[in-house]
């Protein structure tokens, strides 16, 4: 049976099934059955069910059991006629699970790759369920193992090599292109791929080299590389990255386009000299990636509502404020995705792209060509756009042709780096803008910042008590109500043991009225718009951390951390 007549055909056994699905779901599944997704990861990436309410209905589907993920154990044998990009482009993989033999699979419809994977292990096996998320976890398992296995003759080789190539520029780019070195650095970037890591530190340190990968916006560290292959790694990924691999002085930056397990990514790398030798910092960012609907951010109803609302109208500015890495971006390309439409033409000027919008213009910035934000945005100005996206107002110059831009009967969406809805106001003044025109251009600030999701394996009740940690929430605003979920994070082999998995934004949504206008003067003060703000019915990001944290969402520890 072809695939898309499988998915259609689960769906609507979705669909109809009272157990499986609720209300809610249920709507967006009808939805589904007009355009079915290529693949079970396709219903996956959706969001629009659980990992878990996936696997047991795909189970339930195809008469499969499901997988005790806790009791799998590896051996050597049964993954060695095959590749694990293979397995894992198949979302398979053979184990043994209370000492019988099974596949673990994800997605039944890879139907040519189970048969393959049975074929490699010469005998029928039975097969057995585990979500997406749990396969995940397993690969990264696996690939620790077989780094572990190999670390020893590879660092060996790597150190035969460097002693021999030492200040010998051939050496050394043959050192990098070596087969222990590739497939070092191929394990190390299909790692930060599973684990969803945006960037790879590498770090000399005194007795070793540390390696550590951002995932969910915090440093998690892995396993160290030694003296002797390191440097091997670092030459092979400047290499990679177009990188002049003989110095050493400088820092460098350089960029390239990889292709990870057939996944295409942005690999953006900076090196910088230390006392103990070269550090790296590779920056992944995946191609093609999925924008999120606006309404799956995370924002409280009556943000969500307002800038629902400030989106559809005609012109205007509306920007998006915070720190790097805080999510921008994300919600900007969200806001685009929803006033996406074939009415409408959108143009964006990015550094990067990021997302990729399937009927919307998207220009890269080129500084080499003095292809600029402000002078992309002048061009734009002749290209009849309805919408403009401006990936961040940096100048005087991009901030100015912006605000002519939303005067000028267009809707202008952007990023600053502020901390708080009110400070972008003033940033916007500090770059030269007139305040007439800002007060008269400016709609809507969004401030936001990314919180660490509780893992919902492990999380714990959070204790209630008195002392000094509670009585510095109570100074900031928390009192516990009847109905609150709050938990702690404790830490499982599912997240990692850091208690947390994935992430979510804490926003605070400020609608540019009458009554914040008149207040937008050159003798401004910010206190004073956020306190307007809030007597509006403006939810602080603070506030709106603290009803995450009452929901069971997020911690209180991490509520505090960005917002402090």
């Amino acid at each position: 049976m072809a695939t898309a007549t499988v998915l259609t055909d689960f769906v609507r056994y979705l669909v109809t099934n009272d157990d499986l699905v609720g209300p809610s779901e249920r709507l967006s599944l009808e939805r589904m059955l007009k355009a079915p997704p290529s693949s079970y990861s396709g219903i996956w990436e959706t969001g629009v069910l659980s990992g878990e309410q996936l696997a047991e209905a795909i189970g339930g589907f195809h008469g499969l059991g499901r997988a005790a993920v806790d009791q799998i154990e590896f051996r050597p044998e049964l993954t060695a006629d095959l590749s694990p990009r293979f397995l894992r482009a198949a979302w398979a993989l053979p184990a043994l699970e209370k000492g019988r033999q099974i596949l673990v699979i994800a997605d039944p419809t890879r139907e040519e790759a189970i048969e393959a994977a049975v074929a490699a292990l010469g005998e029928r096996v039975e097969m057995r369920v585990a979500t997406f998320e749990e396969m995940a976890m397993l690969f990264e398992r696996l690939l620790s193992r077989d780094q572990a296995t190999v670390s020893a003759p590879t660092e060996q080789t790597a150190a035969r090599a460097q002693r021999a190539a030492e200040e010998d520029l051939d050496r050394l780019h043959d050192l990098a292109s070596g087969a222990p070195i590739v497939r070092a650095v191929d394990q190390l970037l299909e790692t930060a791929l599973n684990l969803s890591a945006t960037d790879i530190h590498i770090e000399p340190q005194p007795d070793g080299v540390r390696v550590r990968m951002r995932v969910d916006g915090m440093l998690r560290t892995m396993q160290p590389l030694s003296n002797d292959i390191a440097r091997g790694v670092v030459s092979r990924i400047k290499i990679l990255a177009g990188l002049n691999i003989a110095e050493h002085r400088l820092p460098q930056d350089g960029r390239a386009r990889i292709t990870i397990n057939t996944t295409r990514a942005d690999f953006r790398v900076a090196t910088m000299p230390t006392l103990h030798g070269e550090a790296l910092v590779a920056r992944i960012l995946v191609k093609g990636a999925e924008a999120l609907d606006l309404s799956r951010l995370g924002m409280a109803s009556r943000d969500y509502s307002v800038l629902s609302i400030q989106i559809a109208e005609p012109h205007g500015l509306i920007v998006v404020a915070g720190p790097t890495g805080c999510g921008k971006t994300t919600t900007l390309t969200a806001a685009l995705s929803s006033l996406n439409s074939p009415e409408r033409k959108i143009m964006t000027i990015e550094d990067p792209i990021e997302y990729q919008i399937a009927g919307v213009s998207q220009t890269q910035v080129k500084p080499s060509i003095n292809l600029t934000f402000a002078n992309a945005m002048r061009s734009f100005l002749r290209q009849d756009p309805d919408i403009m996206m401006v990936g961040e107002m940096r100048d005087s110059e991009t901030a100015s042709i912006g605000i002519q831009a939303a005067l000028t009967g267009h809707l202008v969406l952007t990023t600053l780096h502020t901390n708080s809805a009110s400070d972008a106001i003033i940033r916007l003044m500090d770059l030269g803008v007139e305040t007439f025109l800002l007060a008269s251009a400016l709609r809507c600030v969004i401030a936001q910042r990314l919180v660490r999701r509780l893992c919902e394996r492990c999380r714990a009740p959070a204790t209630d008590g008195a002392g000094a940690e509670h009585s510095a929430l109570a100074r900031r605003g928390f009192v516990p109500r009847p109905g609150d979920t709050c938990f702690r994070a404790v830490g499982c082999p599912y997240c990692g043991e850091s208690g947390y998995r994935g992430r979510v934004g804490i926003f605070e949504v400020l609608p540019v009225d009458a009554e914040l206008s008149g207040l937008i003067r050159e003798d401004v003060d910010p206190q004073n718009i956020q306190a307007a703000a809030v007597r509006a019915g403006m939810t602080t990001m603070l506030d709106d951390g603290f009803a995450k944290y009452r929901k069971g969402i997020t911690s209180i520890e991490e509520v505090l951390r960005v917002t402090v």
